[in-house]
């Protein structure tokens, strides 16, 4: 069966089109999923402009953050059945006897494989899924916030499993990409004031944030500095760093008080630039996150579920399959915050 997908398929800039590829039939412990909403990932833009610090595989079909309808399923595939919506994780391909992978962590198994860059992912109507990835959806989602659950999962990882965030706390958020806003959300969940920062360009990412109750600056402003001192002159409790870029954690380092946190969710190829003195003078506790796992795809989409977590304000629209360009300019240009893409019109 041959269907359109959108193909990175060299590392030069500008490397993607529409092209008709071959899906093949599900194994045994897959399901074959009819794709209804791509989320469009940041990720899938740098790659578009070959601006991707991680490995990956020419061709590919682009696309990691998705939701369907399963079709079909593998003759070993117990719990799920045609007609059944699932959210879907990244993790194409993992090590289930490895040491991580025992240890619950399998998204961090060294030899774990993504869709979207060195697995062929979701922007195309039809693909084949393993069981083992899938998570049922709530009839109330809607397939286009259902296709958010895996960057609201990347957020809940760092903010409520890798950082301490507790109520009254006062946190920042550096950088007002989709994950950073998811973030500063979660933050607002779990009872914090939450300052989001960001460049001249964030304008209107910035006001999308604004529906989650964060307060928004300038990234290096004295603003952003006086706010994060008004409490006891001290500092903030802690910084997420969504932006990946080494100025942010400078930034970071400058605004956290002695003994809180720094949590570093963005990706950024560039040197850091920066002597990491101040980690050690104010005993400030830094930590990576990364990707996520299956209870926390199940916390995020209860979150969705009860309505806790809204992520429409981050939809600035949706667009059919054959418009992937439109919608990865919009994002690139920063008119938009997310473009989801309808896989169902080509």
């Amino acid at each position: 069966m041959k269907v359109p997908a959108v193909v990175n398929y060299a590392p030069q800039p500008g490397a993607v089109e529409l092209r008709e590829i071959e899906v093949p039939a599900p194994g045994e412990d897959e399901v074959l999923l009819e794709v209804a909403a791509v989320s469009v990932c940041g990720s899938d833009v740098h790659q578009w402009q070959a601006r991707n610090s991680w490995p990956v595989r020419h061709p590919v079909v682009l696309g990691h953050e998705f939701c369907g309808t399963v079709r079909e399923v593998g003759s070993r595939v117990r719990g799920f059945g045609p007609g059944d919506r699932v959210a879907c994780e990244t993790h194409a391909v993992v090590d289930p006897d490895g040491p991580l992978a025992r240890a619950g962590l399998y998204q961090l198994d060294p030899g774990r494989r993504g869709y979207g860059a060195t697995v062929d992912g979701a922007m195309r109507p039809t693909m084949p899924v393993p069981a083992r990835i899938l998570h049922r959806l709530p009839s109330h989602v809607p397939d286009a916030h259902a296709a958010l659950t895996e960057p609201a999962c990347v957020a809940y990882s760092a903010v409520a499993v890798n950082s301490d965030v507790k109520p009254g706390d006062r946190v920042v958020v550096l950088g007002p990409g989709p994950i950073g806003i998811l973030c500063a959300a979660m933050a607002r969940l779990r009872g914090a004031e939450v300052a989001l920062a960001g460049l001249p360009a964030d304008e209107r990412r910035l006001e999308a944030a604004a529906a989650y109750g964060c307060l928004r600056f300038r990234s290096g402003s004295e603003a952003l500095a006086a706010w994060a001192r008004e409490r006891d002159g001290a500092g903030v409790d802690g910084v997420v760093d969504a932006s990946g870029h080494s100025d942010a954690l400078r930034e970071a380092m400058a605004l956290v008080r002695p003994a809180g946190f720094i949590t570093k969710v963005g990706w950024g190829p560039q040197p850091l630039g920066v002597s990491l003195d101040p980690i050690v003078q104010k005993a400030v506790r830094l930590q990576g996150s990364f990707s996520h796992n299956w209870p926390v795809w199940e916390r995020v989409i209860a979150l969705m579920a009860s309505g806790a977590l809204d992520v429409a304000p981050l939809v600035g629209g949706v667009f059919p399959l054959a418009d992937w360009k439109t919608a990865f300019e919009k994002m690139e240009r920063g008119e938009i915050v997310k473009a989801v893409l309808d896989t169902r019109k080509g």
